[in-house]
């Protein structure tokens, strides 16, 4: 069986109110097209499909155009779970067209793709579920020998994951620790794993261990939701991963573990990250061979540093350095940026996110930043502003912020005399 993995499409985000819709786009028809040369028989997508919980129409019309890319028609299994920046249900809403061309949408830890008769369900398609249960299935696809079973972990918050437990009525087991939940439920669906099958696990969870990057919004602070790798089945092929964006195999796993990552840099740490979707074979009996198959979709994200002032960066600009990248500007300067030399600079670049000057003092060390206590905040206000924009802050704009605190400061005052 050829399986195809991926993940964190994040549907709808932006990069500094630029829609990356257009970039994302061209990765679904990349991601089908992948699928089509590699021949693959199976696409686990494990979560972050989309960016917010209530993602825009443009998105979630995106998202059906992948399910029916991936699907070609009932000709492939799909099986794809909800992550943390998913709302459950309505990732799931489409299930009732999606299971008629062999895709399983599943929110929930303890979903069964079987509760509301596939057999029925997926008359149009080529793909079948064997048999299913609450976190499993066993599912067929036409010209592999070989079933797989999959065993699904959506998002686990611990409110989630303590509803699948609290089924058992076992209190004691709600009284352990996160990662020690997780390893207890993946022992007890490994149980469905057989000889005859390939294995496979699809989670969207934090491997202790894993690299993160600034785009991601962690789990939980603390790591209290991290999950000890060890815990993964032994007796898995492989485990699709999602929640981190950099692609990466996790060290220490107990089975072939791997994040697929962001198939788009969504953050300037990203910057230098190779992105990538990842194909595995397996079979019964048999390691699992995994191959990245590296992507070239979407406009690059790219840091500038300007040491020599805002004419190197304009040099730049001209000569067309990183011309089709999204690039971060940072000018190294001895006074604030004129209004015309930003707009010169986006105007040679039409990819500058943000250009953020950095003052130089009388030392030619950029200035320590002074104390705000005290400091009145419209002047806060016009220095944030020019930290930001490289200029000074239009008096309109000004007018507005001044208005808008008054008009706090009398709702303030207008709750006081009540109360």
């Amino acid at each position: 069986m050829r399986i195809l993995h991926t993940s964190d499409w994040h549907l709808g985000r932006s990069l500094e109110q630029v829609s990356r819709l257009p970039e994302q786009r061209e990765f679904i028809r990349c991601l089908c097209r992948i699928a089509e040369e590699q021949e693959a028989d199976l696409v686990l997508v494990a979560g972050d499909v989309f960016d917010t919980c209530n993602p825009s129409a443009a998105a979630e019309e995106l998202f059906y155009e992948a399910l029916e890319g991936l699907g070609s028609r009932g000709r492939r299994g799909v099986v794809v779970i909800a992550g943390n920046h998913d709302n459950p249900d309505r990732l799931c809403a489409a299930s009732p067209l999606a299971r008629r061309n062999g895709i399983v949408l599943l929110g929930y830890p303890g979903s069964d793709p079987g509760q509301s008769g596939f057999e029925a369900e997926f008359a149009d398609s080529t793909v079948r579920i064997l048999q299913s249960g609450a976190g499993w299935l066993e599912i067929q696809v036409a010209g592999c020998p070989h079933p797989a079973v999959i065993l699904t972990l959506p998002y686990p918050s611990e409110s989630r994951l303590e509803e699948v437990l609290t089924r058992e009525a076992e209190e004691g087991r709600l009284q352990k620790a996160y990662s020690e939940k997780i390893g207890e439920i993946f022992a007890e669906l490994s149980e469905k794993f057989r000889e005859d099958t390939v294995n496979l696990v699809v989670g969207h969870l934090f491997l202790r261990g894993g690299r993160e990057s600034e785009s991601e919004r962690t789990l939980q602070v603390g790591g209290a939701l991290t999950v000890d790798p060890g815990r993964l089945p032994v007796k898995a092929h492989f485990a699709a991963l999602g929640h981190l964006h950099r692609p990466q195999a996790v060290s220490g796993a107990a089975c072939p573990a791997v994040y697929s990552g962001s198939p788009l840099a969504y953050s300037f740490s990203e910057a230098e990250h190779t992105k990538a979707v990842y194909r595995i074979d397996a079979e019964p009996g048999l390691p699992a061979e995994i191959t990245p198959l590296y992507l070239d979709c979407g406009r690059p994200l790219r840091r500038w540093v300007a040491e020599q002032g805002v004419e190197q960066a304009l040099k730049w600009c001209r000569d067309g350095r990183d011309a089709n990248a999204w690039v971060d500007l940072e000018i190294v300067t001895d006074r604030v940026l004129t209004a015309e030399e930003q707009r010169s600079l986006r105007a040679l670049h039409s990819g500058i996110i943000q250009v953020r000057p950095r003052i130089r003092g009388d030392s030619g060390e950029a200035a320590l930043p002074e104390s705000r206590e005290g400091r009145k905040i419209d002047e806060l206000f016009r220095e944030y502003y020019r930290f930001r924009m490289g200029g000074e802050i239009p008096e309109e704009l000004m007018q507005a912020f001044v208005e808008i605190l008054s008009e706090e400061e009398e709702d303030a005052g207008d709750e006081t005399e009540t109360a």
